[in-house]
């Protein structure tokens, strides 16, 4: 991993954790705790926020809630601003309390005409598309907005390609054509999507350094266009870093609804978290043991 002194120096950074509790987290969402935690502590000035999506209100669960604040406390993981509590959160940071600005952001990209109403079910996109990607059945259908059940389609092909700077890979050059389609702005409940939610966080909070898995690259790279059409100058100044993502014993994604083998279990049955921190240690070229957060905190420090 080539993370440099130089680079951790050259700003403090804003960065965020943002979990989804629509089920027990698991193993692959604390590597990516502790590295955000790592990174952002190991920056001068550095500061880390707890954000929690729960737009998907039909998934969410307040054990759900719960977890997360229990999980960022085996780990060690602290924080410098976010909800401290379930009620906390359901009263003063709930994504429901900024429904309006995503809301005003779709607005914006529709007068430009850079949505469109889509019927299609998951069905007919799986039918219809290339590897995986939307291919713009409705996009010329003209059909209206304000009907039921239309989701709200980003038109990929209207915006120039997008140019991430990720600490690790370093610069790419992606349009969002080739790696999500015209990916959905509002889903056909109404419900703002995860790109244009989480897009609009960043923004208003001050982010400006993403640590995400590496399937989630493609969501950088819309959000990166959109940025540019909401003018958006503070998170198209973002850094990224999309980190390989852990498997489970059949080399397939870790997942909360696929059942993998959830933190609270591993809390329940008197586990420590050595062996996520010695994972992170291992992602950042350090060989040594490391059996608390503190170890891995200096262990880097001496490396950068």
């Amino acid at each position: 991993m080539l993370v440099t002194a130089s680079l951790l120096a050259s700003q403090p950074f804003r960065s965020r954790i943002a979990p989804t509790p629509s089920g027990f987290l698991h193993r692959g969402n604390a590597f990516s705790f502790v590295l955000t935690w790592l990174l952002t502590r190991s920056s001068a000035g550095g500061s880390l926020h707890l954000r929690i999506d729960d737009l998907d209100a039909e998934r969410i669960r307040p054990e759900y809630i719960q977890d997360i604040f229990e999980t960022l406390e085996w780990l060690g993981v602290d924080y410098d601003s976010g909800p401290r509590s379930v009620q906390d959160f359901d009263k003063n940071w709930s994504q429901k309390r900024r429904v309006e600005a995503y809301t005003q952001a779709l607005a914006r990209l529709r007068e430009q005409r850079l949505v469109f109403a889509c019927e299609c079910s998951r069905r007919t996109v799986g039918a219809f598309t290339e590897q995986g990607l939307y291919t713009g059945i409705c996009r010329t259908k003209e059909l209206l907005f304000d009907e039921p059940n239309y989701a709200w389609r980003f038109r990929s092909e209207s915006s120039a390609e997008s140019h991430l700077v990720d600490i690790v890979q370093g610069e790419m050059r992606l349009h969002s054509t080739d790696v999500i389609g015209d990916a959905v702005l509002r889903r056909k409940d109404g419900i703002p999507a995860y790109h244009i939610a989480s897009l609009v966080d960043d923004e208003l909070d001050g982010i400006n350094f993403i640590v995400r898995g590496q399937d989630l690259l493609p969501s950088s790279v819309v959000q990166q266009a959109l940025a540019r059409h909401l003018g958006y100058e503070h998170f198209l100044r973002v850094a990224f870093l999309h980190h390989p993502l852990l498997l489970d014993g059949a080399s397939q994604k870790l997942s909360k609804s696929k059942g993998a083998d959830s933190l609270k279990a591993m809390r329940e049955n008197a586990q420590t978290p050595h062996e996520i921190y010695q994972s992170v240690a291992l992602f950042c070229g350090i060989s040594a043991p490391i059996r608390t957060i503190t170890e891995l905190l200096n262990a880097f420090a001496s490396k950068v």
